[in-house]
């Protein structure tokens, strides 16, 4: 068992993959646990292809890809929040449009711009070419987010769950708002290199509401979202390595099994105790 455990980590480049993984499975659940609150998880997957453009123009620049990323992945929301503010357009059909747009802007100036990115690996990621510089970057920025968090979790929390209670005794709700978008799209932007585009929101989004069918409390899910996240990171990459299967998907399937055994089994939502609760009255009164 323990030559099973440490086979991989004799590999440098399994040390790097297996260490970046702890650390997005670490960052971002406790960012989605925000989304998932407040209804709002398909903007995470709006922001994880919005990025597309903004890679394709900073490849061409030949400027670092994270600032084209982050410029439009915060583009997107401010996208998002002109059409709900300016029409009677609901936000999820504002989000939709929007990710289909960016996307579609991305793949085409891939294309005219004629980029060196591998659109495959922007799509599904690859954890194995990570390198040391990689882990120091996710966990510097992982390490700034979760300070803010810290900072003002507080405000975030007032504004999460009542924005018009918030906005009501004077706390800055548009900073907040573009305080979390920033977070979300940072995180968004360091956990593609892991898992790609289209799978770096089932790592965001999947721990998350496995928490919240295991838990009540915000911070509660972020510290079990946490570390779901971080053991689905683990588990995936290791049936990566000795079942030969592609990375980021083994996470994002791993991610899902996880949230699988919670929607059955959680102690007061689960599907199976909850029948087996309902069945106890019956059992004890016969």
């Amino acid at each position: 068992m323990m030559n099973w455990l440490l086979e991989p980590l004799t590999y440098e480049f399994m040390q790097n993959a297996l260490a970046a993984g702890i650390l997005v499975g670490i960052l971002c659940p406790i960012v989605g646990t925000y989304l998932v609150v407040q209804r709002m998880a398909l903007l995470g997957d709006v922001i994880a292809h919005a990025v597309l453009p903004g890679l394709a123009i900073a490849n061409f620049l030949g400027i670092e890809l994270l600032i084209g990323a982050f410029a439009f992945g915060m583009l997107s929301t401010f996208v998002i929040t002109w059409i709900r503010t300016q029409s009677r357009v609901k936000v999820d059909a504002a989000m939709a449009l929007t990710f289909a747009s960016f996307f579609a802007l991305g793949v085409t100036l891939l294309k005219l711009l004629h980029s060196r990115l591998d659109l495959e690996e922007l799509l599904f990621g690859d954890i194995l070419s990570v390198t040391i510089a990689d882990v120091w970057r996710i966990g510097l920025i992982g390490l700034a987010v979760l300070v803010a968090i810290k900072l003002f979790y507080k405000e975030l929390l007032f504004y999460t769950f009542d924005r018009t209670g918030a906005e009501a005794v004077g706390l800055p709700v548009h900073k907040i708002h573009l305080g979390l978008m920033t977070g979300i799209t940072l995180t968004l932007i360091v956990g593609m290199k892991i898992v790609g585009v289209i799978l770096v929101v089932s790592l965001m989004v999947g721990p998350a509401i496995t928490a919240y069918l295991l838990v009540k409390e915000l911070h509660q899910m972020m510290i079990v979202g946490a570390g779901v996240g971080t053991l689905a990171s683990l588990v995936g990459m290791y049936l990566s390595y000795y079942l030969d299967l592609p990375s980021g998907p083994a996470i994002a399937l791993t991610v899902f099994a996880f949230f699988l055994l919670a929607l059955l089994f959680s102690p007061s939502q689960g599907i199976v105790t909850r029948r087996w609760w309902r069945s106890v009255p019956s059992r004890s009164h016969r």
